[in-house]
């Protein structure tokens, strides 16, 4: 029941947003009572943080394994790009700035934990883009990959970027592009224009 609990939770938190979805939301949605919910996780705050690890140790296996396939890396974060709209349900309810508001502590870790993950994955895709000639040589790698981090963080924040004005989609797409755009050489521009025109048929 713990684990039918929580992707419910998941799910329900992801589609309508963590601070939307109350306790009462999740026992009506499944069918049970509050006590049961409360007899696996002590309040929400527990089940939010359970939630949060949950879904970032799925993707986070995901974005390994798709590191695993050593494919050509402007492909590579295109296709991890894909992966994580999937998974974040194209947070349709900005569910990063609501837990960010409301569940400032869990939010903090979670970014951490983000960093540590991204900056592995990233790090390891500007080096072998630099090794095929793909990526500019003599690149300063560490500052790229922290800009990248700092970048992909700060999209999501919807005082910057509202929602109605800046779709999930197209500023996920448009930032990938800027960061590749800065730090291809010809051959890998050649690469991106291919990825982006097949994404566009």
């Amino acid at each position: 029941m713990k684990e039918k609990i929580l992707d419910k939770a998941t799910d329900m938190f992801l589609n309508l947003g963590f601070k939307s979805v109350t306790m009462d939301d999740l026992a009506q949605e499944m069918g049970i009572s509050k006590k049961t919910i409360y007899t696996h996780y002590a309040n929400k705050t527990a089940l939010v943080q359970e939630c949060t690890a949950h879904l970032f140790s799925a993707i986070s296996a995901g974005i390994n394994q798709i590191c695993s396939l050593n494919k050509n890396p402007i492909e590579e974060l295109y296709d991890i790009k894909k992966f994580v709209m999937v998974n974040l349900k194209d947070e349709k309810s900005s569910p990063q700035y609501q837990l960010q508001k409301y569940y400032p502590k869990i939010h903090a870790t979670l970014r951490d934990k983000q960093f540590e993950v991204m900056q592995d994955c990233v790090l390891d895709n500007i080096n072998r883009g630099i090794e095929k000639d793909i990526y500019r040589e003599g690149l300063n790698v560490e500052f790229i990959s922290r800009i990248y981090f700092s970048g992909i963080t700060s999209i999501k924040d919807h005082r910057l970027f509202p929602m109605e004005k800046f779709p999930m989609q197209d500023l996920m797409d448009n930032y990938l592009e800027y960061h590749i755009r800065g730090i291809v050489t010809p051959k890998g521009r050649k690469v991106l224009n291919e990825i982006i025109n097949s994404n566009q048929e």
